[in-house]
């Protein structure tokens, strides 16, 4: 009877699509506050501990490494243990993107704002 709008039906599908992803991006954003990565350096004397939105939460320094003529070495470990959970966190937060373009059939490949 209407065949002139058939497309209308795909549009209304879309935006269920756009309003289960919007809603499953908000969700994504609070699992990742919760997820916690850790990054460390020195072997593990220096362990950062970040959220996979690379917030920093902890940082555990072995107290072996106080030793005031190695302040920059001891520094240097630090940085190394942030930028690696950071990294982490980043690597973690792909994934978990990965897995919500999977969800709602979006290319792989797809960037959603995060």
């Amino acid at each position: 009877m209407l065949k002139g709008l058939g497309g209308l039906g795909d549009m209304a599908g879309m935006m269920k699509k756009a309003q289960a992803m919007q809603t499953r991006m908000a969700e994504m954003q609070e699992e990742m506050a919760n997820i916690m990565v850790e990054g460390r350096s020195g072997a593990g004397l220096v362990t950062a501990t970040c959220t996979a939105k690379g917030e920093l939460k902890a940082l555990d320094i072995d107290p072996s490494i106080f030793n005031p003529e190695e302040k920059e070495v001891v520094e240097d470990l630090i940085l190394a243990a942030i930028k690696d959970a950071q990294a982490k966190a980043a690597e973690r937060a792909q994934e978990e993107m990965g897995k919500l373009t999977e969800e709602l059939g979006l290319p792989k490949d797809v960037k959603l704002p995060f």
